[in-house]
């Protein structure tokens, strides 16, 4: 089955939230203990998902109809704000795509160099994608929780 990216719409933000969701239950559990899991997931839609998806920061990827993911993008604090991909779509590499896509819009704003706090269960990801380690870290999740993870940076090539 095909799969279509396209810019995100502020009428898709319930439902990219719905799937982040899913997905930090699912492909986190790994790394974070479920209290932490069951306090992130509660967490409300943040503002700046509002912002960032009017500066065209977000990209959907469909397949059929339904959202199999999405990633955004924060352009101007030239951070990868999200990539998150339905568990149900795991393994056809849309996370990759996204990413890719995300870069190439990164490129478009005059962003040089990309920044990131990944969650541990995604270092593994965004070093494959050429992204460099820089520290470990705690997150401070909005929710008020802390999260250990890693920041990361990548220096794009020119378009």
């Amino acid at each position: 089955m095909a799969i279509i990216l396209r810019p995100a719409l502020p009428l898709d933000i319930d439902a990219l939230w719905a799937l982040r969701t899913v997905a930090v239950r699912v492909s986190c559990a790994t790394h974070y203990a479920p209290e932490q899991i069951t306090v992130w997931t509660a967490s409300p839609v943040p503002p700046a998902y509002a912002a960032m998806l009017a500066a065209g920061g977000g990209i959907v990827a469909m397949q059929d109809e339904a959202i199999a993911g999405y990633a955004m993008l924060d352009v101007i604090k030239h951070e990868v704000d999200a990539v998150f991909v339905d568990p149900a779509h795991a393994g056809l590499g849309i996370g990759k795509r996204l990413l890719a896509a995300l870069e190439q819009l990164a490129r478009e704003h005059s962003i040089a160099r990309l920044h990131l706090s990944a969650s541990l269960n995604a270092v593994p990801f965004y070093r494959a994608a050429g992204f460099t380690a820089l520290r470990e870290e705690a997150y401070a999740h909005p929710s008020g929780i802390s999260l250990a993870s890693v920041a990361m940076e990548k220096a794009l090539a020119a378009a």
